[in-house]
């Protein structure tokens, strides 16, 4: 009797088990980050209207539930700040990164060869921990001369060649220098400014993402 018991806790035992393993398990969604600045953030804007979180709302209205997006903006922030704070968001596990910093090194006039430097270490650490980057180009005014504002600009389609990286060549196309689309510091895009940015970096990440 005590055996028939035993086997009967055995078999139904096995049978939990042989019926937990067939259950489909829930996969990791493709999580992307955008490690940025107030571009990113949204500064200005209400929550939910920065390009980043415009572009969730959108795959979100497609059905892509399998597409997690992490808005990493900081205002202020530089490429200093790029490597500790990607390793932070290291342990979110990123598929992809959307590398768009070096707007704030070129308004305070920063060293190419440093702001170069920053973003270089930033990417590999990036690659060596298997996430995918993509990079977002940047282009600032003449403050400096034509010398600094040109080797400014030359940087990200550099790193992009030299480190395979999909490139969009300016984050802010269309929408820079155009009164209309910005907020009164001309800096900043105001909401329908981000709407354009939204749909000016779309196509370049739907190009990137897995397939439905």
């Amino acid at each position: 009797m005590i055996i028939r018991k035993a086997l009967t806790v055995l078999l139904l035992a096995l049978g939990f088990i042989t019926s937990a393993l067939s259950q489909p398990t829930a996969s990791k969604p493709f999580t992307i980050l955008f490690l940025g600045d107030s571009l990113t953030e949204g500064l200005g804007l209400e929550t939910g209207e920065a390009f980043p979180d415009l572009i969730a709302a959108r795959l979100k209205a497609e059905g892509r539930s399998d597409i997690k997006l992490i808005n990493g903006g900081v205002s202020g922030s530089t490429s200093a700040s790029a490597l500790e704070r990607l390793k932070w968001y290291a342990r979110s596990r990123p598929d992809l990164m959307v590398l768009s910093l070096g707007a704030n090194d070129g308004l305070r006039g920063v060293p190419v060869d440093e702001m170069r430097a920053n973003l270089t270490e930033t990417i590999e650490f990036a690659q060596q921990s298997g996430i995918k980057v993509a990079l977002t180009g940047m282009m600032i005014p003449p403050n400096y001369g034509p010398e600094y504002t040109e080797s400014f600009a030359r940087v990200f389609p550099e790193l992009a060649e030299k480190y395979q990286l999909p490139l969009l060549p300016f984050l802010l196309e269309g929408v820079a220098a155009v009164t209309e689309l910005n907020q009164a510091d001309g800096i900043h895009p105001n909401v329908e400014g981000a709407k354009k940015v939204a749909e000016h970096v779309y196509p370049f990440l739907a190009d990137l993402l897995p397939l439905k």
